[in-house]
């Protein structure tokens, strides 16, 4: 049912409430540790990651009772929720983006077998090329998932929706999965006013306080049931259909629990929420934030004797399409602004299901305009929405509107059907213009190091000079990047970068060096350069790699006249090799001819400071937080160098800038083998001083301090033999744990006497490590 809110007083609230003043993240964190979900598998990616971080932190003070998975990658964290869903628990997630993309396989798979759970988009631009900025082109593809969706257009609806959602979900005529949709840095970054339940048990009383009950589950050992099995036509598509009427069944559903919720609160949120569309001929129909925007310009044009209304739905799977119809009954003409393509389209998905809607409900009189605006969480202003209006009124005027004109006084009157709003011409003078010159061939190969097979070792000899003599080779990115202060990747990169000669191509994962290097239309990076997403780098370089070599080989490269052949780096860190562990392991299965260079600044540091599988055990991220109940990650960290080295490939190798030599000679020896024998892992540990909560200055001396602690040991491991190449027990060098730990705010509280078992565990895994790579390094077998 459409209700015309600017003619309805909202009743009177019935439990108590109190007033917050929070975000849209922090409120679906604060709605889910009121209903105490069992589960939450979750990923970080911006710009839903906060909702994960404030869970974790009232996790920390004993706040809830969630159990929070990090999962390798977003695909991963769909499967926890899903099989925690056929566990019978109720099951939370948060996502954005390419990580909902990550994960689109097995959205459908948790609607077609009918396990509730709840998820919330925070709605972003789907890449590339990268932008992690608010639109709704990762909505878009939800539609056709099977879950309803549900819309929160200011941190109020957010808190509201995620708890009518539940109740949504394990409604018995819905038990479908629910999605919760907000914008991206528009509704989830911003605070504002918010009213919430009081009381825990109010808020579990609506929803119940536990899963209702009958619904089958996998932990019932008196009831067995088989979860998706493999069906042939005719049950498929009698399960489809069962499917597709619980989805229409959810309108009514979500109608009766939305007045009930509207009885509890005062606040309602009807299927459409329709602002002066009583008498208006001319509206514009939004979604989530701007839809509030556009308020204020119908307020305007009122004043100015426009008959103007705005149109929103709350919910859009279902579709409205009836109530829609209606609603646009009298009116002439509508812009549906869309803030995503549906690319050849002749407009975004929600002008096709509002063109669609008024036709099969005999609507025929409303024109309709599209409008694309938005892209990228480009803002929109009143001003914007003033200009939709005024597309909607010049087609509401203009005859047909849409025909194609016969004069050009009939083309100045015809508004065009389908059009982009904000965007800008081209101007050939602001062409963007080189500002770095292509580095010469002849200063990258300087012939100063030498890499020479040892036929008896089977080893390879590297003779590299004083650092001093390396100064004259350029450095392969410029300083014109946008690092934090300290920040390690380019000191170590670089580096690494002068025991390569010639030329490189190379591949950065999405992570803080490839953030910080590549702001449009500028790049740091003075060779080739190829950007993917953290889970398929290894996968695409494989792909550059293999073309070049069959290009060169069918003689299509010669007139570029190519003095030697590529070297091909792949650079991932902050969290690169959690997410993109499984191309990178068959990558080196495969053999391609390359070298993946890992930084690891111990978490996710380019989306706030969350912990990966490399932050080490009691370390605090923004999602391993410390508090009473929690002291810093509860796991231990993934030693990725011996992992790949599991995979046999001819070389695996650690480094470190605080010991320069020894990472250089590595390079060149990284170098020799990607272009003779195969692929190439190394890992270097590099400062974040910004979520390490350290000085800027003091860097280097922490990585040094975490070799000589044997935390980060420096070895090799050449074609199957290890061998360690920096010993500090042998040079009197090693220091304790703890020492290295004091110099790192992340780490000062595992200091503590409440805290000293978790110490004593972390010395003690760092101990068992060194003790099997010296047992490694003393027998060649091993």
């Amino acid at each position: 049912m459409a209700i015309d809110m600017s003619k309805t007083a909202a009743p009177k609230g019935k439990v108590e409430q109190r007033v917050v003043y929070e975000s849209g993240n922090e409120m679906a964190a604060y709605a889910a540790h009121q209903i105490n979900y069992h589960i939450m598998g979750y990923f970080p990616i911006s710009p839903s990651t906060e909702v994960a971080q404030f869970l974790d932190l009232m996790k920390a003070n004993g706040q809830h009772d969630i159990v929070l998975i990090p999962a390798d990658g977003e695909h991963g964290s769909a499967g926890v929720c899903y099989g925690a869903s056929t566990a019978g628990g109720r099951v939370f997630n948060a996502t954005s983006a390419n990580g909902y993309l990550y994960m689109l396989e097995q959205m459908p798979v948790q609607s077609g077998t009918r396990f509730p759970m709840v998820m919330n988009l925070v709605c972003r631009s789907v890449s590339g090329p990268l932008d992690i900025h608010g639109d709704h082109s990762d909505l878009y593809f939800a539609l056709n998932t099977g879950w309803p969706i549900v819309l929160c257009r200011d941190p109020q609806a957010v808190y509201d929706m995620n708890i009518l959602a539940l109740k949504l979900a394990e409604d018995p005529e819905v038990r479908l999965p629910v999605l919760v949709a907000s914008d991206g840095y528009f509704t989830s970054h911003q605070k504002r006013r918010v009213m919430t339940f009081a009381n825990r048990e109010d808020v579990q009383a609506f929803v119940g306080e536990k899963p209702p009950e009958g619904f089958a589950h996998v932990l019932d050992r008196d009831n067995p049931i088989t979860v998706g099995p493999y069906m042939n036509e005719p049950d498929y598509i009698n399960n489809c259909y069962q499917q597709s009427m619980a989805m229409y069944r959810a309108e009514a559903v979500y109608d009766r629990i939305r007045r009930e919720y509207a009885e509890l609160t005062g606040r309602d949120y009807p299927i459409l929420d329709l602002y002066r569309m009583d008498d208006a001929e001319v509206a514009v129909f939004l979604l989530n934030s701007s839809a509030e925007i556009v308020k204020d310009v119908v307020d305007q044009l009122r004043e100015q004797g426009v008959k103007a209304g705005a149109i929103s739905p709350n919910i859009i799977r279902p579709f409205p399409a009836r109530q829609l119809a209606d609603a646009l009954r009298g009116v002439k003409a509508v812009t549906v602004g869309d803030r995503a393509d549906s690319y050849g389209g002749h407009g975004g998905n929600m002008t096709l299901e509002v063109k669609a809607a008024l036709q099969t409900y005999e609507n025929h009189t409303t024109k309709v305009v599209s409008r694309i605006y938005g892209l990228g969480g480009k803002d929109f202003y009143a001003e914007d929405g003033l200009k939709l209006f005024e597309a909607a009124i010049a087609a509401a005027g203009s005859g047909s509107g849409t025909a194609t004109p016969g004069t050009a006084a009939d083309a100045a009157r015809v508004v065009k059907p389908f059009d982009y709003h904000g965007h800008t011409p081209g101007d050939p003078a602001k062409a963007p213009k080189r500002v770095l010159e292509p580095m010469k061939f002849e200063e990258l190969k300087t012939g100063l190091i030498t890499v020479t097979p040892d036929e008896a070792s089977g080893k390879l000899n590297v003779r590299v000079p004083p650092l001093r003599n390396l100064t004259k080779k350029p450095k392969r990115i410029a300083p014109g990047h946008g690092a934090c202060p300290g920040c390690g990747i380019f000191s170590g990169l670089e580096l690494f970068f002068k025991g390569i000669e010639g030329d490189m191509v190379a591949l950065f994962h999405t992570g803080c060096a490839m953030v910080v290097t590549t702001g449009y239309p500028y790049s740091a990076h003075k060779a080739t350069y190829i950007h993917n997403l953290f889970q398929n780098g290894a996968a695409t370089l494989s792909g550059v790699v293999e073309m070049f070599h069959e290009r060169k080989r069918r003689g299509e490269l010669d007139h570029l006249g190519l003095k030697d052949d590529f070297t091909f780096v792949m650079i991932t860190g902050d969290g690169g090799m959690d997410i993109g562990m499984g191309p990178a392991i068959g990558a080196a299965l495969r053999g391609h001819k390359m070298i993946i260079l890992e930084y690891d600044n111990e978490g996710y540091m380019n989306t706030g400071a969350q912990l990966s599988y490399s932050t080490p055990l009691g370390h605090r991220t923004s999602t391993s937080n410390v508090g009473k109940q929690q002291a810093g990650k509860v796991f231990h960290h993934k030693d990725t160098a011996q992992i790949m080295a599991a995979t046999n490939i001819p070389y695996v190798f650690t480094g470190s800038e605080a010991y320069p030599i020894d990472l250089v000679r590595k390079a060149a020896k990284a170098q020799w083998y990607a272009q003779n024998e195969g692929l190439v892992y190394g890992k270097i540990l590099i400062t974040c001083p910004l979520n390490w909560l350290s000085e800027d200055q003091d860097g280097s001396t922490i990585i040094d301090q975490a070799v000589n602690s044997c935390f980060f040991p420096l070895y090799e491991v050449e074609r199957g033999v290890t061998a360690i190449t920096y010993n500090p027990e042998e040079k009197g060098k090693k220091v304790q744990v703890i020492d290295w730990l004091k110099m790192m705010g992340k780490t000062r509280h595992l200091s503590k006497p409440e805290n000293e078992a978790t110490l004593r565990e972390f010395e003690s895994e760092i101990e068992r490590r060194w003790t099997v790579l010296k047992a490694k390094h003393e027998h060649p077998y091993l």
